[in-house]
């Protein structure tokens, strides 16, 4: 049973997602490296698992994008157009977002400092559902239909 939020003593307490297996794997591959190297060689190594980011260069072509970025492109080139804009699914997934800037903070705080944990999740810690996100970027963009 998947918990939200989802929290660092989380890993690996469940089955992986099987759509996503392979990408988790490589994760928790990574993350029990840096947790065998502090504890072996009393290395100061961390793993930052970073939530849903998004940012200035982000990828907004519809086939490859995320969410986020699909829906921004979406609405713009509706309102751009005149046109209604079309969404998959009921919209009551949840989701967490952080922008890039903050991630890396993150980053160099990590760097900076001497922390006492081997995993931290880096985020917002704030979900939200895909139609709030939706209605977000519907209200941003100044669309109206």
């Amino acid at each position: 049973m998947r918990h939200n939020p989802l929290k660092e003593e989380y890993l690996l307490t469940g089955s992986l997602e099987p759509t996503n297996e392979w990408y988790a794997l490589a994760k928790i591959t990574g993350v029990k490296a840096c947790q065998a190297i502090r504890k072996q060689f009393n290395k100061d190594y961390v793993s930052l698992m970073p939530t849903n980011l998004y940012g200035y260069f982000d990828n907004f072509d519809l086939e490859t994008s995320h969410v986020l970025p699909a829906m921004l492109r979406k609405f713009h080139e509706a309102k751009e157009n005149n046109t209604a804009v079309k969404l998959w699914g009921s919209g009551t997934p949840m989701r967490e977002f952080l922008f890039v800037d903050d991630m890396a903070e993150a980053v160099v705080f990590a760097l900076e400092n001497e922390l006492p944990e081997y995993l931290y999740n880096i985020g917002s810690g704030k979900d939200i559902t895909i139609k709030e996100l939706a209605e977000t970027i519907q209200q941003v963009t100044g669309h109206q239909r």
